[in-house]
Protein backbone atom coordinates (compact mmCIF):
# COMPACT_ATOMS: atom_id res chain seq x y z
CA UNK A 1 0.00 0.00 0.00
CA UNK A 2 1.47 3.34 -0.54
CA UNK A 3 2.27 5.51 1.79
CA UNK A 4 -0.61 8.85 1.80
CA UNK A 5 0.78 12.21 1.53
CA UNK A 6 0.27 12.77 5.23
CA UNK A 7 3.14 10.22 6.07
CA UNK A 8 5.95 11.88 4.60
CA UNK A 9 8.15 13.43 6.51
CA UNK A 10 8.29 16.59 4.38
CA UNK A 11 4.53 17.24 4.60
CA UNK A 12 4.67 16.27 8.77
CA UNK A 13 7.36 18.92 9.48
CA UNK A 14 5.23 21.83 7.47
CA UNK A 15 2.26 20.30 9.42
CA UNK A 16 3.95 21.23 12.44
CA UNK A 17 5.51 24.47 11.47
CA UNK A 18 2.38 25.75 10.18
CA UNK A 19 0.40 24.79 13.76
CA UNK A 20 3.38 25.75 15.70
CA UNK A 21 3.30 29.40 13.83
CA UNK A 22 -0.82 29.72 14.45
CA UNK A 23 -0.22 28.50 18.39
CA UNK A 24 2.58 31.06 18.74
CA UNK A 25 0.47 33.53 16.80
CA UNK A 26 -2.35 32.94 19.06
CA UNK A 27 -1.13 32.94 22.18
CA UNK A 28 0.36 36.27 21.16
CA UNK A 29 -2.42 38.33 19.93
CA UNK A 30 -3.99 37.42 23.37
CA UNK A 31 -1.80 38.88 25.18
CA UNK A 32 -1.80 42.45 23.01
CA UNK A 33 -3.25 45.41 24.33
CA UNK A 34 -6.53 45.78 23.11
CA UNK A 35 -6.80 47.18 19.43
CA UNK A 36 -3.51 46.06 19.09
CA UNK A 37 -2.62 43.52 16.25
CA UNK A 38 -0.14 40.89 15.55
CA UNK A 39 0.86 42.16 12.66
CA UNK A 40 1.65 45.99 14.02
CA UNK A 41 3.25 43.56 16.67
CA UNK A 42 5.56 42.18 15.07
CA UNK A 43 6.52 45.85 13.64
CA UNK A 44 7.03 47.08 16.04
CA UNK A 45 8.96 44.18 17.64
CA UNK A 46 11.21 44.42 14.30
CA UNK A 47 11.63 48.00 15.27
CA UNK A 48 12.76 47.94 18.78
CA UNK A 49 15.17 44.49 18.31
CA UNK A 50 16.82 45.82 15.13
CA UNK A 51 16.59 49.84 16.61
CA UNK A 52 14.70 52.90 15.13
CA UNK A 53 14.92 54.21 11.60
CA UNK A 54 14.41 51.11 9.26
CA UNK A 55 12.81 51.27 5.91
CA UNK A 56 9.33 50.51 5.25
CA UNK A 57 10.88 48.13 2.28
CA UNK A 58 13.57 46.59 5.36
CA UNK A 59 10.60 46.08 7.45
CA UNK A 60 8.52 44.31 4.60
CA UNK A 61 11.29 41.97 3.18
CA UNK A 62 12.19 41.14 7.17
CA UNK A 63 8.05 40.38 7.94
CA UNK A 64 7.43 38.88 4.32
CA UNK A 65 4.86 41.31 4.06
CA UNK A 66 3.35 42.79 0.99
CA UNK A 67 3.88 46.46 0.73
CA UNK A 68 0.38 47.11 0.83
CA UNK A 69 -0.17 44.92 3.89
CA UNK A 70 2.73 46.88 5.38
CA UNK A 71 1.34 49.93 4.40
CA UNK A 72 -1.70 49.60 6.36
CA UNK A 73 -0.28 48.43 8.71
CA UNK A 74 2.41 51.65 9.22
CA UNK A 75 -0.64 53.86 8.56
CA UNK A 76 -3.04 52.36 11.88
CA UNK A 77 0.26 52.37 13.80
CA UNK A 78 0.81 56.24 12.70
CA UNK A 79 -2.86 56.66 13.29
CA UNK A 80 -2.49 55.28 16.95
CA UNK A 81 0.58 57.46 17.84
CA UNK A 82 2.98 54.40 18.22
CA UNK A 83 4.94 54.71 15.40
CA UNK A 84 6.30 57.82 13.38
CA UNK A 85 6.95 58.03 9.68
CA UNK A 86 9.59 60.29 8.03
CA UNK A 87 11.33 61.13 5.07
CA UNK A 88 14.96 59.73 4.70
CA UNK A 89 17.26 62.73 5.33
CA UNK A 90 20.13 61.08 2.39
CA UNK A 91 17.42 60.40 0.49
CA UNK A 92 13.87 62.28 0.02
CA UNK A 93 12.51 59.11 -2.03
CA UNK A 94 12.55 56.76 0.86
CA UNK A 95 10.92 56.90 4.21
CA UNK A 96 12.13 55.75 7.74
CA UNK A 97 9.94 53.76 10.75
CA UNK A 98 10.49 55.47 13.84
CA UNK A 99 8.79 54.15 17.14
CA UNK A 100 6.92 56.58 19.48
CA UNK A 101 7.51 57.06 23.52
CA UNK A 102 4.06 55.78 23.49
CA UNK A 103 4.97 53.50 21.23
CA UNK A 104 7.77 51.55 23.38
CA UNK A 105 5.47 51.67 26.42
CA UNK A 106 2.79 49.75 24.30
CA UNK A 107 5.60 47.46 22.84
CA UNK A 108 6.95 47.22 26.46
CA UNK A 109 3.50 46.09 27.79
CA UNK A 110 3.31 43.58 25.06
CA UNK A 111 6.79 42.00 25.98
CA UNK A 112 5.80 41.80 30.02
CA UNK A 113 2.33 39.94 29.50
CA UNK A 114 3.52 37.69 27.31
CA UNK A 115 6.65 37.04 29.19
CA UNK A 116 4.98 34.40 31.39
CA UNK A 117 4.36 32.15 28.08
CA UNK A 118 7.75 32.39 26.90
CA UNK A 119 9.41 31.43 30.53
CA UNK A 120 6.95 28.78 30.72
CA UNK A 121 8.83 27.65 26.69
CA UNK A 122 12.20 27.74 28.78
CA UNK A 123 11.27 25.53 31.34
CA UNK A 124 9.45 23.08 29.00
CA UNK A 125 13.07 22.55 26.97
CA UNK A 126 16.39 22.77 27.29
CA UNK A 127 18.24 24.88 25.11
CA UNK A 128 19.95 22.51 23.80
CA UNK A 129 16.67 21.46 22.45
CA UNK A 130 16.77 24.68 21.01
CA UNK A 131 20.41 24.64 19.60
CA UNK A 132 19.86 21.32 17.79
CA UNK A 133 16.71 22.62 16.24
CA UNK A 134 17.98 25.80 15.06
CA UNK A 135 20.33 24.15 11.74
CA UNK A 136 17.63 22.21 10.05
CA UNK A 137 14.99 24.88 10.10
CA UNK A 138 17.67 27.83 9.18
CA UNK A 139 18.78 25.68 6.10
CA UNK A 140 14.57 25.23 5.83
CA UNK A 141 14.47 28.68 5.46
CA UNK A 142 17.15 29.47 3.76
CA UNK A 143 16.05 26.95 0.82
CA UNK A 144 12.76 28.08 0.49
CA UNK A 145 13.80 31.62 0.28
CA UNK A 146 16.13 30.76 -2.56
CA UNK A 147 13.18 29.10 -4.02
CA UNK A 148 10.78 32.30 -3.61
CA UNK A 149 13.37 34.17 -4.90
CA UNK A 150 14.50 31.86 -8.38
CA UNK A 151 12.69 33.16 -11.34
CA UNK A 152 9.56 31.11 -12.25
CA UNK A 153 11.01 29.87 -15.65
CA UNK A 154 14.08 28.35 -13.62
CA UNK A 155 11.29 26.77 -11.13
CA UNK A 156 9.44 24.93 -14.22
CA UNK A 157 13.17 23.52 -15.09
CA UNK A 158 13.73 21.94 -11.90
Amino acid sequence: MAAEPEDHPDVQVFDEIRYIEHLVRTAITRKLPVGLTYPQFEVMNLLSRRGDGITPLAIAKALQMTKSGLTNTLQRLAARKLIHVENCQADGRKKRVWLTGEGRQSYIQSMIAIRPRMESLRDGFTQKEFREALPFLRALRTWLGEMHEAPQSELRKA
